[in-house]
């Protein structure tokens, strides 16, 4: 059962979106580093957001996800559960339960997604009223995607596919919304020789190597950066897996537009 948010507006909100489904690493979400889970890892980021209004937590309605809505609980922020496959409807449904203008996409994967950069895009799309704010030059896993919620409404109404777990095309591909780049991005945090998203065992050990570095401690992306180009070894822990995410992407991604 979703819990409700009655009619106030939420203007920029931050949708997590996770599950306990995983093949390549089985119950990622729940793996523990320091104690806390990597999922509460990640929320915890995410309230360094000064801009964000609401974080939501999107899940499935399977009954193994229910331990993540008990997680939201826990950490005080809102939840929603919705299809197992079609993230984009999940969103749409959380969008309209909480009443958001515009969110930022956070995978639940992206341990170490950036406030500094959600709030850039926050700011970015208040002025320009862009539809969909992506960053594809940037750390991987610092940043996912800005998108108006107008814009996710016509997407669900015209896409002839469930299986929208690489949703991108739909914006980037349909020649229906104003795309753009994120602005203003420090040239610290443009880097491909770094890999910050959690698929993999390596991409385990590597944001245990880190959480375990800062030991409780405060930090954000740069210190990360610092502390890696300190040490290049960590880098190399899981960045050859890289290829492999990247390819694993590509064969699922396919746009289905209905005539």
């Amino acid at each position: 059962m979703n819990m409700t948010y009655g009619k106030i507006k939420v203007n920029n909100a931050a949708l997590i979106t996770v599950r306990t489904g995983s093949t390549r690493l089985p119950n990622k979400a729940l793996l523990k580093i320091n104690g806390k889970t990597t999922i509460e890892h990640l929320i915890q980021r995410i309230k360094k957001s000064k801009l964000v209004d609401e974080i939501i937590l999107c899940t499935t309605t399977l009954p193994e996800d229910d331990v993540l809505c008990r997680i939201a609980l826990k950490n005080n922020i809102k939840y929603y559960k919705g299809s197992e496959k079609d993230k984009l409807e999940r969103w749409n449904g959380a969008c309209k339960e909480y009443n958001i203008d515009f969110f930022v996409t956070v995978d639940g994967d992206d341990l170490f997604c950036e406030p500094e950069l959600i709030d850039l895009a926050i700011k970015q799309q208040k002025i320009s009223q862009e539809d969909f704010i992506s960053a594809d030059n940037v750390i991987c896993g610092a940043f996912t995607y800005g998108i108006s919620t107008k814009a996710l409404k016509k997407v669900c109404e015209v896409k002839d596919s469930d299986d929208t777990e690489m949703m991108w095309v739909y914006f980037t591909k349909s020649d229906l919304f104003n795309i753009t780049k994120l602005q203003n991005i420090p040239d610290k945090y443009i880097r491909k020789d770094i890999r910050m998203t959690l698929d993999y065992k390596e991409d385990f050990e590597f944001f245990k190597n880190i959480i375990e570095h800062f030991n409780g401690k405060d930090f954000n992306l740069s210190d990360i950066i610092d502390y890696i180009d300190n040490n290049p070894l960590v880098a190399k822990i899981n960045i050859e897996m890289e290829k492999l995410w990247a390819e694993n992407q590509l064969n699922n991604t396919s746009l289905k537009i209905k005539k």
